[in-house]
């Protein structure tokens, strides 16, 4: 199974960057991992917010291929200790050809993400910005890996 974290605008902070980058090269061990970046759309100012998510929306619709398993990172999502992300990602792996993790722009999603979507994961109750969310979220991943293998990343 490929994982696919699919995100909304570039990551500006460089020391995020790098530490979603140093966690990329780790979970790639482990499984084909690919980060695939949406443009920003441009012009905002113009736009209600609704309309913002619908045009990020199609962006996102272009990358998704009709068999993906598309998972939204959304608040309303199921809320999962790093033991059960993994247990979750492990059922993923053995249904999923390729799992598609979606982080979408500061408004959420539109509707027709919603209803693309095969389910939710929340990070968190608490509310972080989306460059942290990346991070946070690729650190999950590579510790679910971690878990899966039985490694002693993951302490209990």
């Amino acid at each position: 199974m490929k994982t696919i974290l699919m995100q909304v605008g570039k990551t500006a902070d460089k020391h995020f960057a790098a530490g979603i980058n140093d966690y990329a090269t780790r979970i790639s061990h482990y499984m084909p991992f690919e980060i695939i970046t949406i443009p920003e759309i441009k012009n905002t100012k113009n736009l209600t917010v609704e309309q913002q998510k619908i045009a990020e929306g199609e962006l996102i619709l272009k990358q998704v291929q009709p068999s993906d398993t598309v998972v939204l990172l959304d608040e309303h999502g199921d809320e999962l200790t790093s033991v059960q992300f993994a247990a979750w990602l492990e059922r993923q792996r053995n249904t999923a050809r390729r799992l598609v993790m979606v982080i979408g722009g500061p408004y959420g999603f539109s509707k027709q993400i919603y209803d693309r979507a095969s389910g939710m994961v929340s990070m968190s109750r608490m509310t972080f910005s989306h460059q942290m969310i990346r991070l946070i979220f690729t650190e999950q991943l590579y510790r679910a890996c971690t878990i899966i293998r039985g490694e002693p990343y993951h302490h209990e």
